[in-house]
């Protein structure tokens, strides 16, 4: 269901707004919201994967359910996962550099 107005966002800004309020001291992530997935707030991290596994735990997403990939001829590691937070779908998604100092992590639903 595409978005018609802004009160049919409600859900990702209401959870946006509440994980602000708790979570105010996490990395910042690039956010999202929009008009084609209405119930979702996309939290993206860029660079490392610190800021993902930071919001990870404190929303109690279990390492297991993140699925890991390599993009860009190998260069680009990719996790996501998602869950849900006051109503919304929450996505979170990392990138970062594949290199021997970034490991994938232990545990995540690996696939290429």
């Amino acid at each position: 269901m595409r978005a018609g107005t802004l009160a049919d966002l409600s859900a990702p800004l209401l959870a946006l707004r509440l994980l602000g309020a708790e979570f105010g001291h996490l990395p910042a992530p690039t956010v999202e919201v929009s008009t084609i997935y209405p119930e979702r707030l996309e939290l993206t991290f860029h660079d490392d994967f610190a800021g993902f596994e930071a919001w990870r735990e404190a929303l109690n997403i279990a390492p297991e359910d993140v699925v890991h990939r390599v993009q860009i001829g190998g260069k680009t590691g990719v996790l996501r996962v998602h869950a849900t937070f006051a109503g919304a779908e929450v996505m979170l998604i990392g990138y970062a550099e594949v290199t021997a100092a970034v490991p994938v992590l232990a545990g995540s639903g690996a696939s290429s």
